[in-house]
C-alpha cells in the first residue's frame, strides 16, 4: 500500500512559497510515494516535475479550481501532461455556488470539461467538504448530485464526510471502481472536531484503507488543512501510522 501514499501539498502551502524544491524533497526522504500538486506559487510546471523525476516522486493528480478547468483547461492539461497525471480536481467553490442554483451549474460546468476531455485519458473530479451536505437536490445530498454522473471522478474527503454528520466508510462504498483518489484526513477526538494526523484522531481508517484497496483507488492522499505545529512533522507522523497500519491490515 505504501507505493499508493501521496502527500497532498495543501498541507505545506506556507514552506512551498518558501522553498518548493527542499520540500519536495524532505517527502522524498520521509518515504512519501507521490504529491498532489496544489497550486505552484510562483514555480513553473515543468522545473517542478523535473525536481520530482530527478527524486522518484510521482504525482497522484493536481487540485485546480473550477475556473480554471472551464476557461484554461489547455494549460491544465499541458501540466497535466507534464507531471504525468492523468486527473485534475476541482478542489473547493466560492461560496455564491453552494445552493441548489450554484450546483446545477457546477455540475454543468463539470459535465462540459469531461466531454472536451472525453478518449484522451484524463479525468474530472471533484473534491468535497462538507457544505456539499448541507443542500439537496433530487433527493439526494448535492455531492451525490454533482458525482451521479460517471464522467466526473470522485475525490473524497474522509474528515468532511465525518464532519458532515455521515459515516466515511459507508459514503465511500458507492464510489466503488470510480474513485481513482481518496483523500484521507483525521479528525481529533477532544469533542473540537479539528484536524488531526492520521490515526490519532475518531476515524477508523483499517476498513477505510481495506476497502479502497479492494475497490480500485489508486492513490491515498494525506491532506491536513491545518497542523499543531510543522506540517512536516504532521505528515511524518501520518505517515508512520499509515504504515503502521498496513502492516495488520
Amino acid at each position: 500500500m505504501r507505493h499508493k501514499l501521496a502527500a497532498q501539498l495543501f498541507t505545506l502551502r506556507n514552506e512551498l512559497k518558501k522553498d518548493f524544491e527542499s520540500v519536495l524533497r524532505e517527502l522524498s526522504k520521509m518515504g512519501w510515494a507521490a504529491v498532489q500538486i496544489d497550486g505552484l506559487h510562483g514555480n513553473s510546471a515543468r522545473d517542478i516535475a523535473a525536481v520530482m523525476k530527478e527524486l522518484g516522486l510521482k504525482t497522484a493528480g493536481m487540485h485546480v479550481g473550477l475556473e480554471r478547468m472551464k476557461n484554461d483547461l489547455d494549460n491544465v492539461l499541458e501540466e497535466a501532461r507534464l507531471f504525468d497525471t492523468k486527473d485534475f480536481i476541482c478542489h473547493s467553490l466560492p461560496d455564491g455556488l453552494k445552493n441548489v442554483e450554484g450546483y446545477l451549474s457546477v455540475k454543468a460546468d463539470l459535465q462540459a470539461v469531461a466531454a472536451k476531455v472525453q478518449g484522451t485519458g484524463f479525468r474530472p473530479g471533484y473534491h468535497n467538504h462538507d457544505f456539499e451536505f448541507h443542500t439537496m437536490i433530487d433527493g439526494k445530498f448535492a455531492l451525490e448530485y454533482v458525482l451521479d454522473d460517471h464522467a466526473i471522478f470522485p475525490e473524497i474527503d474522509t474528515y468532511w464526510v465525518l464532519k458532515a454528520g455521515q459515516d466515511p466508510l459507508s459514503f465511500i462504498r458507492q464510489y466503488a471502481s470510480r474513485m481513482p483518489i481518496l483523500h484521507l484526513k483525521d479528525m481529533t477526538s477532544d469533542g473540537k472536531q479539528y484536524f488531526a494526523e492520521i490515526g490519532t484522531g475518531l476515524i477508523d481508517f483499517a476498513p477505510i484503507l481495506r476497502w479502497g484497496l479492494e475497490s480500485g483507488v489508486e492513490w491515498f492522499a494525506v491532506e491536513q488543512d491545518y497542523c499543531p505545529g510543522s506540517p512536516l512533522d504532521s505528515l511524518a507522523l501520518s505517515l508512520e501510522n499509515l504504515i503502521k497500519l498496513e502492516e495488520a491490515l
